[in-house]
């Protein structure tokens, strides 16, 4: 426990991004256990998808793409999204003999001696010349603070707790929140629920119709430009609007996705508008994403004074050693997949003493 690893490489995730980037280190020459380590801190292979609620199909999955020389194929549709994703994860692992260290907690990355970095984990110390940090945003559900929040006498919960729509039976819920999974929570939670109510801050936007690859490169590009700003990532998802599918429409047209403003204040009983109007609530489930998981980087002070890391293609500007995949424009499955392939183009480099090449 005492002894410090050298390697040359340390990838701290192994969910879409962190497998993608591992892959690529293979296929450099990089060896598993001596040239990179992929450290998880989850129990078992499949990244987030792991715990995602076991209503969530497969078939209503948005935008899983493959990860990089195995597809995923012949997926029952019916069968739940964790354990779909996790087997395939875990299909890739040992295909690519990745193996992927876990569960180990990363719990500060720090400056090392000899120019390498310090990265602190719950197995030990390892000591490694750059850094690929692809922990996503799970274990960061954001919570908006509303007054009166602590006075609600109900439930109230994160899309990243929630279990499935039958718990919710006979009561009457308040899903806040404008992305997919507040769509889908709804949709779910109609046929069990006394009652529903939608609130967002900003009123939903459905894209109706393919999504190409100009209206995807534009989407990328306008979040890309937030983090070369230095300042927090928006979702992929929040510039690209809602998909406009069958369900979606049926939930239109009954009026399950009949959506209100935000409230202004939680009330013991439920919430509460500025012009007086009340709504009566048993359960507030909160659908209000994530933030990136960033803690254990703290110690290398990489973040701007607009409080996100500005990064240069995957390189954080601050620091040439440490590249972010999975962030920002690379939260999506298929940008997951090229920001690994980037970084490690950009690693090789760092570790053959050669100059980086501009984002």
């Amino acid at each position: 426990m005492n002894s410090t690893h050298e390697v040359d490489v340390v990838v701290v995730g192994a969910g879409q991004a962190g497998l993608a980037a591992a892959h690529h280190l293979r296929r450099t020459g990089l060896e598993p256990d001596r040239g990179f380590v992929v450290l998880d801190h989850s129990p078992g292979p499949g990244g987030a998808w792991q715990f995602r609620w076991p209503s969530l199909t497969y078939g209503k999955v948005h935008g899983m793409h493959a990860l990089p020389g195995m597809e995923l194929t012949d997926a029952d549709p019916a069968r739940p999204s964790s354990d779909v994703i996790g087997e395939y994860f875990a299909r890739y692992e040992r295909a690519f003999d990745l193996r992927v260290r876990r569960p180990v907690d990363v719990r500060a990355v720090r400056e090392g001696a000899g120019g390498r970095l310090r990265v602190e984990t719950s197995a030990g110390v390892w000591a490694p010349r750059a850094l690929i940090n692809a922990t996503g945003t799970w274990d960061r559900p954001f919570w908006p603070r509303y007054p009166g929040q602590e006075t609600f006498r109900g439930r109230q919960l994160h899309t990243a707790q929630y279990a499935g729509p039958q718990e919710f039976a006979g009561q009457r819920v308040i899903v806040v929140g404008g992305g997919a999974s507040g769509t889908q929570h709804l949709l779910e939670l109609a046929p069990y629920a006394a009652a529903t109510t939608w609130v967002t801050r900003r009123p939903p936007v459905f894209r109706a119709g393919p999504f190409d690859e100009d209206a995807g490169r534009a989407a990328v590009a306008l979040v890309e430009e937030r983090v070369r700003q230095g300042l927090p990532p928006r979702s992929v998802v929040s510039v690209t609007g809602l998909p406009l599918n069958d369900a979606v429409r049926e939930g239109l047209r009954g009026g399950v996705l009949d959506r209100r403003p935000m409230f202004d204040r939680i009330t013991p009983d439920g919430v509460e508008w500025r012009d007086g109007q009340r709504l009566a609530a048993d359960v507030i489930l909160w659908a209000t994403g994530f933030r990136a998981a960033l803690g254990h980087l703290a110690p290398l002070r990489l973040r701007e004074p607009g409080g996100g890391i500005r990064v240069e293609g995957t390189r954080a500007a601050a620091d040439p050693r440490v590249h972010l995949v999975g962030y920002g424009p690379s939260a999506s499955t298929v940008g997951a997949n090229r920001a690994g392939r980037a970084a490690v183009r950009d690693i090789r480099r760092l570790l053959a003493g050669e100059p980086a090449v501009a984002a």
